[in-house]
């Protein structure tokens, strides 16, 4: 499955005025990095990918919010948000701010 590239045009338009933040290809979708950290991205499997916190991201699991998974594997500290989750740009804009929170806690790469 290819990823949903509106979602990532909306990305874009959300973090235009972001500094530090670049944009790469990756795990055949498209993800944003703050200072060489994955932020968020636009997942092949359908929604939207955010990095949190491995010690809180349970704590935001909700119907549409689940952790993602990696060879059948729960990956904690990233999460994938149901497109339905992120239909308004507050909705999406709610996502970014906690990957781009989590991204910048971390040492730049």
């Amino acid at each position: 499955m290819a990823y949903d590239e509106r979602l990532a045009e909306r990305l874009v338009e959300a973090l235009a005025t972001q500094s530090n933040i670049t944009e790469q290809r990756m795990f055949g979708g498209v993800a944003f990095m703050a200072g060489g950290n994955l932020a968020v991205g636009a997942s092949s499997q359908g929604g939207l990918i955010v990095r949190a916190d491995p010690e809180t991201c349970e704590d935001l699991l909700e119907p549409g919010v689940e952790l993602m998974e990696m060879r059948g594997r729960p990956m904690r500290g990233w999460l994938l948000v149901a497109s339905e989750r992120i239909q308004s740009e507050s909705d999406l804009g709610h996502w970014i701010q906690i990957g781009l929170g989590y991204a910048q806690s971390l040492p730049p790469k």
